[in-house]
């Protein structure tokens, strides 16, 4: 005697289909990474976002489609490790962060100002 069956697999997985096409994804842009590094390279359709170091790159993509209204090409991720620092004799600690690198098709533009 089975408690699942076949047939109730597959209810589960349409309606696991359906609510990922609309899911909120404000949670993982937290704000647009404004450096002059970020400025030069918003030149080449690239711009530079802080986002969740739970996201992924699918969901930064998605994520930047649904607020900006442009087109994502590609997403590059990085990772920068948590450290710890001498300031005036003192340790101090630096939070670790991820950021994103969103390069956008071209024609497709994002205002930061």
């Amino acid at each position: 005697m089975a408690l699942f069956t076949k047939d109730s697999k597959k209810e589960n997985k349409a309606e696991n289909a359906t609510t990922n096409g609309s899911e909120d994804l404000s949670w993982v842009l937290m704000d647009p990474r404004v450096t002059e590094k970020s400025a030069m390279i918003s030149g080449n359709n690239v711009f530079t976002f802080n986002v969740a170091p739970q996201a992924n790159k699918i969901q930064i993509k998605k994520a930047v489609a649904q607020k900006y209204k442009v087109t994502p090409v590609a997403v590059n991720v990085v990772h920068q490790q948590p450290r710890k620092t001498m300031k005036r004799g003192r340790k101090t600690h630096v939070k670790a962060t991820k950021k994103a690198m969103v390069t956008l098709k071209k024609g497709d533009t994002i205002e930061l100002a």
